[in-house]
C-alpha cells in the first residue's frame, strides 16, 4: 500500500499538513494534495485536474477539506453547502466510479450535537443545531446512503476538538494567558471535556488505511476526557509557570461575560460556554475496529501541543 497513490483535499490546511508529514514518516511515497486553490507546487492539483484518471491511480482518498466555523460571522449558509456537502459529495460520487478502494471524510462531532449529556457514541441520533453541524452532517448522510462494492471501504470520521503544532485554537489562548501569569478565573466551573491530539488522529488514518476495518462512522477523541482546570495546570507544567485559578463566584463571571459580549471582551459569552461546558466523547468503537491502543494520551498530547506553541514564541 505504501507504494500507491494516497490522494488528500485540504492538504495545506493544519490536519493536512500534519498528515502528510506524517505518512511521509511512515514511508508512504506517493501523496498527491488536492486545493481550491491553483499554481502549487509539490504534488498539489486543482479540484478541476481531479479526474477519473487521477482517481483510478490511487488507492486511497482522504477528504479533509472543508468550512470550519467562521469566527467572523461573515459567512453565508451557502458557503458551508457548498464546501462542506456538494464538494464532498461530487468527490464521493468520483470515488464510487473509480477504481480508488478507500475514501475516508473527516466530519466532526458538531454533526450530532452541540452540547452532550453524559457520553457522546455513535449510537446518539445526530441534532445538529449550526449550520456548520448540519452541512457536515448531510454529506454524511448522503455517503451513508449509497450502496458499496464490496472491494471499497467508507469511513465518516466525527474527531472531536484538534489540537497540535500551528493550531490556533482555545489552547493557545490558555496558554497566553497562563505563560503571561494572568490568573485564571473560572476555577468554579466544573467541566469535563474530551480532546484530540493531531498525532493520534494521524495514527487512526494510518491504520484505517493498513487494517481496512468495517465501512462506518466513528468518533475520534483522546481516550481521557480532561476538564479546563487540569488542562490549564498542564499547560502551566508544561511552561514551567505555576498556573493560578481563582475561585471566583459564577454569577459574577456571567455576567462580566454578558458585558463582554456586548462590548467584545476576551471573555464573552460564547468563550466562557467553550471553556466551561462538558463534551465527552466515547472513541471505544474505533479502538475496537483497529485493535490498537492510541500512541498519546491526552496529558502527552497536550504537553506536545503546548510545548511547540512555546518554542515558537521564542524564536
Amino acid at each position: 500500500m505504501n507504494n500507491s497513490a494516497i490522494l488528500i483535499s485540504g492538504i495545506t490546511g493544519f490536519v493536512g499538513s500534519n498528515l502528510k508529514e506524517y505518512l511521509e514518516k511512515k514511508e508512504y511515497k506517493r501523496i498527491i494534495g488536492i486545493s481550491r486553490q491553483e499554481n502549487f507546487k509539490d504534488k498539489i492539483i486543482s479540484y478541476k485536474d481531479c479526474n477519473m484518471d487521477v482517481f483510478n491511480d490511487s488507492k486511497v482518498f482522504i477528504h479533509l477539506a472543508g468550512k470550519a466555523h467562521d469566527l467572523k460571522k461573515v459567512s453565508s449558509e451557502s458557503d458551508y453547502y457548498n464546501v462542506n456537502t456538494d464538494l464532498a459529495i461530487s468527490l464521493f460520487n468520483q470515488f464510487l466510479k473509480s477504481d480508488c478502494e478507500i475514501f475516508i471524510f473527516l466530519s466532526t462531532v458538531k454533526a450530532v450535537a452541540d452540547k452532550v449529556e453524559g457520553t457522546l457514541d455513535e449510537l446518539v441520533i445526530p441534532n445538529p443545531q449550526t449550520v456548520y453541524g448540519k452541512s457536515k452532517l448531510k454529506a454524511e448522510e448522503y455517503i451513508k446512503s449509497q450502496k458499496l462494492l464490496k472491494d471499497k471501504k467508507v469511513y465518516i470520521l466525527r474527531p472531536c476538538m484538534i489540537h497540535g503544532p500551528n493550531n490556533k485554537g482555545n489552547l493557545n489562548l490558555l496558554y497566553k494567558i497562563i505563560n503571561k501569569k494572568v490568573p485564571f478565573p473560572l476555577g468554579r466551573f466544573k467541566n469535563s471535556r474530551s480532546f484530540l491530539s493531531i498525532e493520534n488522529l494521524c495514527f487512526v488514518i494510518t491504520k484505517l488505511i493498513e487494517k481496512k476495518p468495517n465501512s462506518g462512522v466513528y468518533n475520534v477523541a483522546d481516550d481521557i476526557a480532561i476538564s479546563t482546570n487540569e488542562l490549564v495546570r498542564i499547560i502551566g507544567d508544561t511552561i514551567n509557570k505555576k498556573a493560578m485559578i481563582l475561585n471566583i463566584a459564577k454569577p459574577l463571571i456571567s455576567f462580566f461575560a454578558k458585558i463582554g459580549t456586548v462590548v467584545s471582551l476576551p471573555l464573552n459569552t460564547e468563550k466562557l460556554d467553550k471553556l466551561t461546558e462538558s463534551y465527552i466523547v466515547s472513541n471505544l468503537k474505533l479502538k475496537k475496529a483497529i485493535k490498537e491502543e492510541l500512541p498519546l494520551t491526552s496529558r502527552e498530547g497536550i504537553k506536545q501541543t503546548i510545548l511547540s506553541l512555546s518554542s515558537k514564541k521564542q524564536l
